[in-house]
């Protein structure tokens, strides 16, 4: 008996819509950059494997003054896009992520699936309120980032999904951002701690602030006592606002060979600083 063709163990699909069809079936591994999945597969591949590579690879506008960011966009083409200056804190991190080889396949959409608790390109979305838009062939639902990354290496992604964009509201837009990390050396380093700021500044004063703080805890969070004690504030006196209590209540870091717990708490803080003060700097030039 014919029991038809055999199911491919790899599959790189021309169109969204194809890809979607495909996850609908089940037991789909998504490939996107491979700079994660490669890596942790040991000396080959196992299972069925989609490649996503070249699909959902786009920056646009919308009409309402939000922006998209298609999942399937590398670092480099993020960090040499033209994009207003409240991503600038994401294209920071874009160049800080791996060699010049992993920014050019590297994937903005990968980076927030692999979930883990140093993501670079957590925080700076992060303090932009990005969404993420999931698909499937059934449908598509969008879900804060806040709300998406739950844990390491756990997202709120079904089987059948694909992260297809980032969505950045018109609110998120507004101010400039900055990033800094902390490494063991400088490039091609896992963070110790890493930070993104952005403030809105009008007249001298900060309108509005968010700042997110990443691999100090199981997943990147925002620190809203920081950003509540910076709202409304003149520049000339945003550092003495920002206080350690406000840093370390929102932060769960651990132990590991990159740092003690201790250590991470206390970078947190001064990158907090550092971060702030660089976005400030930017905003009022």
């Amino acid at each position: 008996m014919n029991s038809g063709p055999a199911v491919p163990d790899y599959a790189r699909p021309q169109s969204l819509t194809e890809a979607l069809h495909l996850m609908s079936q089940g037991g789909w591994r998504v490939l996107a950059g491979g700079t994660d999945l490669y890596p942790g597969a040991g000396t080959q591949l196992s299972g069925k494997t989609l490649d996503l590579s070249g699909l959902c690879g786009d920056v646009t506008s919308a009409a309402n003054g939000s922006m998209r960011v298609g999942a399937g966009t590398t670092w480099a083409e993020l960090a040499s896009a033209n994009l207003p200056p409240a991503f600038r804190a994401l294209q920071q991190a874009a160049l800080q992520v791996g060699g010049r080889q992993v920014q050019n396949v590297g994937t903005i959409g990968g980076n927030l699936c692999n979930a883990s608790p140093a993501a670079d390109g957590v925080p700076p979305l992060l303090v932009l309120d990005a969404e993420v838009k999931l698909a499937s062939a059934t449908g598509v639902r969008r879900v804060a980032l806040s709300d998406f990354v739950l844990g390491p290496r756990r997202t709120a992604l079904r089987a059948t999904e694909v992260l297809t964009s980032i969505a950045i509201p018109k609110a998120g837009l507004q101010g400039r951002s900055a990033f800094v990390k902390l490494g063991a050396r400088s490039h091609l380093v896992i963070s110790i701690a890493m930070v993104a700021a952005r403030v809105d500044v009008e007249d001298g004063q900060i309108l509005r602030a968010a700042v997110a703080v990443g691999s100090c805890g199981p997943v990147a969070v925002r620190l809203p006592a920081v950003e509540a004690a910076l709202t409304g504030v003149p520049v000339a006196q945003a550092m003495g606002r920002i206080l350690p209590d406000d840093v370390w209540s929102a932060l769960s870091p651990i132990d590991d060979m990159r740092a003690s717990a201790a250590y991470r708490s206390e970078a947190a803080l001064e990158l907090v600083r550092r971060a702030v003060a660089e976005a400030i700097k930017v905003a009022v030039a």
